[in-house]
């Protein structure tokens, strides 16, 4: 019998550091995430904010902007912490410059950082409705906030070239 406990023991000891494993490598993650997007705000010339490749497409500043939004929708959906930007408040600032949109996206990936050091492991398979009307679990919303945030970031990488810059050096690790 006092195997069996200390077997079980092990596992759930296991289990757990394992889970909060998953945690800290999201943070891990995230925290590189945020330095490879500020390495994209700093590549691109201060002019080129209001580029647009096409008329009806958003300006740099604009897709970095959206790209905070859903930072701050996915992350609030996903760790129950209230947001303290409002749905696509970001991407209406009237002040898209170099200085501000830097300012706003770092502020968004802060927001989601501290937002999962506030889970426990448990939370992660917990079940969300993201944007009333996808269920998932918290860990599923937190992967397709982390897959929306690249996705809008690689788009970027075209404005960047076209304002004549060169945009950072892929950031895996």
């Amino acid at each position: 019998m006092k195997i069996l406990l200390s077997i079980l023991s092990l596992f759930a000891m296991t289990t757990f550091v394992q889970a909060q494993s998953t945690i800290d490598e999201m943070v891990k993650d995230w925290e590189r995430s945020k330095a490879y997007t500020k390495e994209y705000l700093d590549a691109m010339p201060a002019e080129g904010y209001a580029l647009k490749p096409t008329a009806e497409m958003r300006s740099f500043a604009q897709q970095m902007l959206h790209l905070t939004d859903g930072n701050y929708g996915f992350a609030s959906a996903a760790t129950g912490v209230a947001s303290p930007v409002g749905m696509g408040e970001s991407e209406k600032a009237t002040d898209q410059s170099k200085e501000n949109v830097t300012k706003l996206v770092i502020a968004g990936y802060d927001f989601v950082i501290n937002s999962i050091k506030t889970m426990t492991p448990a939370q992660l398979n917990e079940a969300t409705k993201l944007f009333g009307r996808f269920e998932m679990t918290k860990g599923k919303a937190l992967e397709k906030c982390f897959e929306h945030q690249t996705h809008h970031r690689g788009q970027t990488t075209v404005y960047i070239r076209l304002a004549g810059a060169t945009p950072p050096q892929e950031k895996l690790f």
